[in-house]
């Protein structure tokens, strides 16, 4: 699943042009960037042959306003009034 804008590694590369990073690299440091958070928080899968990191969010609402926070320690989508 590639959910990423770009896959750098498909780009055609034309002329002399000088690549201070390989687009395998490139990737690579999009796949592993991640949130600095519990582990508990976050499932190890992997994207585009390489090894990245999901946060575990909980379940969007079906409707309404709600913004994300902690419960009793826990996350969780909490009601709030719609913003005009």
């Amino acid at each position: 699943m590639n959910n990423f804008p770009v896959d750098f590694q498909t780009v055609p590369k034309s002329g002399n042009s000088a690549k201070p990073i390989s687009a395998s690299d490139l990737m690579q440091n999009f796949a592993w960037a991640k949130l600095v958070v519990d582990s508990s928080l976050v499932d190890t899968t992997t994207v585009m042959g390489f090894s990245a990191h999901k946060f575990k969010m909980p379940a969007l609402p079906g409707s309404g306003t709600y913004v994300l926070g902690a419960v009793n320690g826990a996350l969780s989508w909490i009601a709030t009034e719609e913003c005009p």
